[in-house]
Order: C-alpha cells, then structure tokens, then sequence
C-alpha cells in the first residue's frame, strides 16, 4: 500500500481554543452533567500534570488513588440516538478542555474513508497510520515536566462501522482485524501516558466489541430531550418571538411522544429543522406566530429513532 496522507485520515483538524466552537458548545443544552464529567475527564488525560496539581493541593500523599485515575484507558464512548447531541458535543469539547487546562487541544476527526474499500490488510494499516499520527502529535506536545504542552482528541464517529464486535457471525476477517488495530492503538496511548484521548460516538452501543467496551475509561448514553429539556431548547426562542407561555407549553407537548408515534423530537430536530423552518415560513412577510407554528409542526416531523439488528436502540 503507498505511503497514506494525513488528510485521508481525516476529515479535518481542528484547533481549540476556538470561538466557533465554544458557541457550538454553549448552545448545546440538556446535557451539562454529562458535558461537565466529559470535560474533567478528557482534561486529565490530555494534562496529567493539572491532577497532580490538584492532589496536591487537597490531598498531599494521595499518589495510589492518583495513579488509579491517571491508569483509566484513554478512550471515551459516546452513545445514543440520532440527534441526541454525542457528535456536536465531541466535536467541541475541546475547547473547553483547551481553555480549562490552558493548553492547545487538537481534534482529528477519524474519516469514514479510513474503513478502507475491503482489500486484504487496508483498514488495518490506515487505522494504524490514523494511529502513528495520533501518537507522533501527542509526542511532541508532551513535556519532561509532566504538564502538557497541548493535546490531541481522535474523534471517531459512527464508531461501529470500524469496532463492530468481532462475535458477529457475518464479520469479515478483515473487519476483525480492524477492531484489532483499533484495540492496539488505544493501548499504544495508554503504555505511552501520552497526552491524547479517543471518543467513540456510535449510534449501537451493543454493536461495539466488547474489548473495546471494556477498555472505555467511561461510557456515556444520550438520549431525546425529555419535556424540560425541549423546554430549555424552545422557551428562550419562542419567549423572544412573544409566544405567551401557554403557546409554548402546547408546542414543548406536541414535540414530545404522541398518540401517533412513541417518541419525540431530538435536539437536531428542534434546533436545526423545527425553529428554523419557523423563522423562515414567516420570513419575509411577517412575524413568527403561533397558528403558524401549530401548522409547521405537521410538515416537521421528528426523526425516527435508529433500530439496528446489534444492541436496538441506545
């Protein structure tokens, strides 16, 4: 196989601190514990040193409980529905981790490419080469003083299309092979105690090798807004637009589970089609009103939850 590109790997690297970003990131609601322990999380992997300085500083002489926290495999699983808010958020988390820890923090997001068109050893040596890239920018952001100069994320996303479980009938053996240099990376950053992580974002949680569960430092499960969480998405909007408070309740009711389907809008769904499909039906006539939205809402429907025949709906 020639020598591979970086930019086949992947899609784009991103660098954070990033203002883009950060907006991203605070206009994701609903889901701030999980973003509060994500962040802690990945800051310890990609700074050792800023744990240290904590311990320190509380609790002098705890070095077995540090080494415990410091040992947690450098991997991440985010897993949910569609729509749920796991990509946007692994996407840019990192500036929060950057601004933080007061280092620089990398995202390469893993290209779906890198599965390779099937010949015989391919993904296993672009999963690899994605691997020596990871490693060779952690290297050099990793400092003899033990705080990091920076960090690196890889984001791997639609995870179970490169760590599908290897118990699967069907399988191929090279797609098995993947899984296994996938499993070789993780342990390669982990011996090393470099400054990097990996998030897996998948929409099948039991779809993922069980190796590759087991070596997750944590396992993060999304799911669809429940009714105060379409509120928090829909209320400071439609407020803006004068929807009296009864209005909004009635459209926070109507974008959840109905007689008609058991389930309810996700947040891409309120936040990328819903209210913009409002704004732009009004637009350029008229204001936002609520017999309007009430007739939207029939054009907009929520997306289906993913069924998949490995683990059903996360």
């Amino acid at each position: 196989m020639d020598r591979i590109a970086i930019d086949d790997l992947f899609d784009r690297r991103l660098t954070f601190p990033d203002p883009a970003a950060k907006r991203r990131l605070d206009r994701l609601v609903g889901i701030d514990e999980a973003t509060a322990r994500l962040i802690k999380l990945l800051a310890v992997l990609v700074n050792p040193e800023g744990l240290k300085a904590w311990a320190h500083k509380h609790h002098p002489g705890a070095s077995s409980l540090i080494d415990l926290v410091e040992r947690r495999p450098p991997l991440v699983v985010l897993a949910g529905d569609v729509g749920t808010g796991k990509t946007e958020l692994a996407e840019t988390v990192g500036d929060a981790v950057a601004r933080q820890e007061g280092i620089e923090v990398t995202l390469f997001p893993l290209s779906l490419a890198t599965r390779g068109s099937g010949r015989v050893g391919e993904m296993t040596k672009l999963l690899s080469a994605a691997f020596d890239e990871a490693v060779k920018a952690s290297q050099r952001m990793k400092r003899s003083n033990g705080k990091a100069g920076g960090g690196v994320i890889l984001l791997v996303d639609e995870a179970d299309a490169l760590t599908q479980s290897r118990d699967a009938a069907q399988m191929h053996h090279e797609d098995r092979a993947g899984v296994n240099a996938f499993i070789r990376g993780v342990d390669r950053l982990a011996e090393q105690r470099l400054p990097a992580a990996v998030i897996l974002c998948t929409n099948r949680l039991g779809s993922i090798d069980p190796a590759v569960q087991r070596r997750a430092a944590e396992i993060f499960e999304f799911v669809r807004p429940n009714e105060a969480q379409r509120r928090a998405v829909l209320e400071p909007a439609l407020e803006e637009a004068k929807f009296s408070k009864h209005q909004i309740d009635r459209l926070v009711e109507l974008t959840g589970p109905t007689k008609s389907r058991d389930y309810g809008f996700t947040y891409s769904d309120l936040t990328q089609r819903l209210l913009p499909t409002l704004v732009l039906d009004a637009y350029p006539d008229g204001p936002l009103t609520y017999e309007r939205a009430l007739k939207v809402l029939t054009s907009v429907s929520a997306t289906p939850p993913f069924r998949g025949t490995s683990g059903g709906t996360q």
